[in-house]
């Protein structure tokens, strides 16, 4: 049985754990009270966070998996404030992850925009690394939306950069503004999208700690992550009564509308993981087959498992990608809000300049 170690950092982090946490205990807040989660493996999750009010607003995750670090109300988006009150507190935070015992998987679950999650997470996972030295550490971190002003872009560029320094085993990447598409508004897409990625990553954890009849395992996916860039994304689809078809489950799960991060698997993809799961008589080996081998053409490497589950097919597609054009573009759109930004000082400070000019070479009379 794996041990999963779920961190939740910051407020994104946060919400996205907590959907996590409500898919365990079945969306109900009577099974919260009355009943234990029911995770596939032996799951731990903690809430990180420097805000109070942040915590207090999550339903689903129980008081002894939230953890306060006293900074006041946050840092304010403030990463260099963040990383000063990780440091202040480092020994606390990591008390309370060694609490949780043997960890085989750590997922640090972060917004890379905020002041929290960006500044914790890339200085937590060199901490994990230092002290767990054979702990499988995956980030997911959730890009922002780029109308959200030019603090976040600039978070989210240092951010991703540290992330990638910080030598995790891999970064799954999350994109708002992509996903924003399903919500007409913004707080209807947050949802949306936490519900997305906790879907997701349930489904993985359940995935590699199952009996399958093509085996895939922790392993596996680590020589996944490892591909590429060592950035991936994930994709999901599941069937239905109107169209049962296991060869649609697997080529809709890879098209671009299903993945958390913008890509073209077949032009951008360096390692795959494909993971399939329904009733027997769904499982048809050869159409399997054939459209693993036709993503082997593109991809390289593609390791695929096949779980046996009643239901209609439902098929998980993990991919590092060797080619990250959207992200490029929130590199060029961060740089260009920064300097506007330096301008918009620049101005400010040269009117209030010229406005002491005024009164030079006077004094007060009184």
């Amino acid at each position: 049985m794996l041990n999963v170690l779920m961190l939740g950092i910051g407020q994104c982090g946060n919400r996205i754990l907590d959907a996590i946490n409500k898919e365990a205990f079945g969306g109900s807040m009577i099974n919260k009270y009355c009943f234990g989660p029911k995770f596939p493996s032996r799951v731990d999750t903690l809430a990180i966070n420097t805000a109070i009010n942040d915590l207090k607003e999550l339903r689903f995750t129980l008081a002894k998996d939230r953890l306060h670090v006293p900074n006041l109300h946050g840092v304010g988006a403030n990463r260099y404030n963040g990383k000063q009150a990780f440091w202040d507190n480092r020994d606390m935070i990591m008390e309370e992850i060694e609490k949780r015992g043997d960890i085989d998987i750590t997922f640090v679950i972060t917004s890379t925009s905020g002041g929290t999650g960006s500044s914790f997470s890339p200085l937590l996972i060199q901490e994990l690394k230092r002290r767990y030295r054979k702990i499988c550490v995956i980030i997911v971190a959730v890009l922002p939306f780029r109308e959200e002003g030019a603090i976040y872009l600039q978070n989210a560029a240092f951010s991703i950069r540290e992330l990638m320094e910080a030598e995790a085993d891999g970064l799954i990447l999350v994109d708002n503004q992509y996903l924003k598409r399903y919500s007409g508004d913004i707080a209807s897409a947050y949802d949306k999208i936490n519900s997305m990625v906790a879907q997701r990553l349930l489904f993985l954890i359940d995935s590699l700690d199952s009996e399958m009849l093509m085996v895939t395992d922790l392993g596996d996916f680590k020589t996944v992550m490892s591909g590429g860039l060592c950035i991936g994304t994930i994709g999901f689809f599941q069937s239905d009564k109107k169209n049962p078809s296991v060869k649609s489950a697997i080529e809709n799960s890879l098209k671009p509308s299903n993945l958390l991060y913008p890509a073209n698997v077949y032009d951008d993809a360096a390692r795959a993981m494909v993971i399939i799961q329904g009733s027997k008589e769904y499982l048809e080996v050869d159409e399997i087959t054939k459209e693993i081998e036709r993503l082997s053409a593109s991809a390289g490497q593609v390791f695929k498992g096949l779980v046996v589950k009643r239901g209609y097919p439902k098929v998980l597609s993990v991919f590092t990608l060797a080619s990250v054009p959207e992200l490029e573009s929130l590199y060029a759109q961060a740089a260009r809000a920064i300097q506007d930004e330096k301008d918009r000082k620049k101005r400010a400070k040269k009117q209030l300049t010229d406005a002491f000019a005024h009164i030079e070479d006077m004094d007060e009379i009184y």
